[in-house]
């Protein structure tokens, strides 16, 4: 149930931040439009420059759509789960201040796509915090959709192919227009009122100064002309329909032409510049050109702005342009068109084409009258013929990648469950991986005694050879000495530790090149009493691990959880996290060289062993992620040690599963007796 609820949870926010990420990512000019109102709630707007604002729409559109992509396929679990979360924090506590204050209408989640209230997107992302709060509790849970080797092709597929769309949509239109000036429209039916729908009722204040001293006015009581007007607020009052288009009017210096160009049965071409002193003025030419083919074929041609007379005149000087301007709202404008200029084609109110500046209709394109050219025609690019592009360039690339990816891992977990049969024989043939017993002394026995124990265990295993790989790892004290009794064909001598640096002022310490130098061969590194009493982190590991195969010591590298981590059931989390923090980043061939140690913690040195079904498990789980990271053959090759209270009374027990290697004894290795016992294990 619990998988069930955290999939779920990773589900609504993968589609929620997708859905989120693309509208805005067609949409760019109006994420950045809705970007400007938040600066201009917060007094803001004229400190951030436009290329800052048009940035951030694209990046924010690019992050959404990549965390949701990156939620969808359990990218980077626990990393992407927390990102998720810090993201709903902060938009929870914005949309909070939105529903509040509501210095905003709406907080232009989903653009125009989708418009909520500001309390109805408030409780949405408390919803969708909850779902964070709950992936981020349990981000493993959180089931793979691809392996981890082939995730970066994902997460940077998914990364272009958002810009590209973004930078496609900015340079153009945007591809999916939802707002109700879309072609196809009729904008003189997106102005009409159902016969007997209600209408919205507002009520205006004005602010009026007299005599120094302000004083708040309604339309029934406005003050006369001694009064000077400061400021004015409309609130609504009532409830009603109000229709998709309602604040659409084109008035010149004779009086409102709305009906006239609306209604006209011809094309009328409609030039449209929220405000023409930043409108781009590199294609004035091809403007021009339309203007005068209008002229030549009895079009109307007008240019609709909400720029001042000076604005106006600058742009006749520039450009040259004799066409008429008209007056229309700037928000109407920029609702209109996403381009800054851009030009609009209607028949009959109806809109036919759009252009951007960047792609305004060539001397070709209008080479006869729109009735018999495709210009003057609906474009053939339908919304299901460009969902179908998508699907075909987005979705069905990952959806084969996927595919491969999951049947491929599919037969890996079927080589690897099948058992390899001879071929010649038709018996079962083993996996011949490395058997070891390794002894670990810890702080134990001076020097003298240490030695003597050596010779004892090295003329045991002289005249009893063992059925697997020994070695002893020491105090660093007793490597040199030690090195010089033993056979280390049949005992390895290994040190119990190494230093992160490898020479230096670092007084005490003990580097790999030091350990190598006294004969010695082996190294356990990322021991839990270091990680515990020295406070040895995972980044200390990976440059210990690094120092001591660059001198030649085979490292033994432990890895374990605590009984906390155990009762709380992340023991497999515990340990991945531990192997991809200091050995996962290493190539295959040096990771060929490590020895794992599974030691969990509550069982070592508190005579707790865990049974030998809890340890198979666990080595069988650590031997499928060196899989997922470095392939089967060398998750098979990969000697996996148990280290947690491993007597000669259950080592036999212990060894018998397919997925422990060996031992790494603690207190029984002090004594040759017991330590030989450990060892004839193999012999059973």
């Amino acid at each position: 149930m619990r998988k069930i609820l955290v999939n779920m949870a990773r589900l609504l926010l993968a589609l929620t931040f997708i859905l989120s990420g693309f509208v805005k990512a067609v949409d760019p000019l109006g994420t950045q439009y809705k970007i400007n109102d938040y600066l201009g709630a917060l007094n803001l707007r004229e400190l951030v420059p436009d290329f800052v604002t048009l940035s951030a729409s694209v990046l924010l559109s690019a992050a959404e759509f990549v965390i949701g992509i990156c939620l969808l396929f359990a990218i980077r679990r626990r990393l992407i789960s927390r990102i998720t979360l810090c993201v709903m924090v902060v938009m929870t506590l914005i949309t909070l201040w939105l529903a509040i204050d509501d210095p905003v209408s709406d907080c232009g989640c989903f653009g125009d796509a989708l418009v909520l209230t500001n309390w109805q997107t408030f409780w949405k992302n408390v919803v969708l915090l909850v779902a964070a709060v709950v992936i981020t509790w349990w981000p493993l849970d959180m089931a793979r959709m691809i392996s981890q080797t082939n995730q970066w092709i994902v997460f940077n597929y998914a990364a272009l192919f958002i810009l590209f769309i973004a930078g496609y949509c900015l340079y153009g239109l945007p591809m999916f227009d939802f707002r109700p000036y879309h072609v196809g429209a009729n904008i003189q039916e997106g102005m009409t009122v159902p016969d007997g729908a209600p209408l919205p009722q507002f009520e205006t204040t004005f602010l009026m100064e007299k005599d120094g001293q302000r004083q708040e006015f309604t339309v029934d009581n406005y003050p006369d002309s001694t009064w000077t007007f400061i400021d004015s607020k409309t609130i609504q009052t009532a409830e009603g329909y109000v229709p998709p288009i309602h604040d659409f009017t084109i008035a010149t210096e004779d009086g409102d032409i709305t009906d006239e160009v609306l209604s006209k049965e011809g094309y009328t071409f409609l030039l449209i510049s929220p405000h023409l002193e930043n409108a781009n003025d590199s294609y004035f030419d091809r403007i021009n050109q339309v203007y005068e083919y209008c002229q030549d074929n009895g079009y109307p041609f007008y240019c609709l702005t909400a720029s001042t007379d000076k604005a106006r005149n600058r742009w006749r000087d520039m450009t040259g342009a004799e066409y008429p301007f008209c007056t229309t709202d700037e928000t109407t404008l920029k609702t209109m068109i996403r381009s800054n200029p851009g030009l609009m084609l209607l028949r009959q109110g109806t809109v036919i084409r759009k252009w951007s500046h960047n792609s305004l209709p060539k001397e070709q394109q209008l080479a006869q009258r729109l009735e018999d050219c495709e210009t003057g025609q609906m474009p053939g690019d339908s919304v299901p013929g460009k969902i179908a592009k998508l699907l075909m360039w987005f979705v069905l690339p990952l959806m084969l990648l996927t595919i491969a990816d999951r049947l491929w891992a599919w037969t890996k977990w079927i080589r690897r469950k099948k058992k390899i049969i001879n071929p010649l024989n038709k018996k079962e043939v083993k996996i011949m991986r490395k058997k070891i017993v390794a002894g670990n002394w810890k702080m134990n026995m001076n020097l003298q005694d240490g030695i003597a124990l050596a010779k004892e265990l090295n003329e045991t295993l002289k005249a009893d050879k063992p059925n697997c790989g020994v070695v002893i790892c020491t105090p660093f004290i007793h490597l040199a000495s030690i090195a010089q009794f033993l056979d280390q064909d049949i005992i390895g001598l290994g040190a119990e530790n190494c230093a992160d640096k490898e020479k230096g002022a670092f007084t005490g310490e003990v580097s790999a090149e030091m350990v190598k130098s006294t004969g010695a061969q082996y190294v356990i590194l990322g021991h839990s009493e270091r990680r515990e009493y020295y406070k040895e982190t995972p980044e200390i590991l990976k440059e210990k691990v690094i120092l001591a195969q660059k001198n030649d010591l085979k490292v033994i590298f432990c890895i374990g959880e605590s009984k906390e981590e155990r009762e709380a059931g992340k023991q497999n989390e515990v340990v991945k996290a531990e192997l991809e923090g200091s050995v996962f980043n290493l190539s295959e061939e040096d990771f060929r060289k490590i020895i794992i140690a599974y030691e969990p913690i509550w069982a070592i040195g508190t005579g707790l062993t865990a049974t030998a079904e809890q340890a198979e498990e666990i080595h069988a789980y650590i031997r499928s992620i060196i899989a997922e990271k470095y392939g089967q053959a060398v998750a098979d090759d990969t000697t996996i040690l148990y280290g947690g209270s491993c007597k000669a009374s259950n080592a036999p027990e212990l060894f018998a599963k397919p997925d422990i290697d060996g031992g790494l004894i603690g207190g029984a290795s002090l004594k040759a007796a017991d330590f030989k016992g450990i060892i004839d294990a193999w012999k059973k």
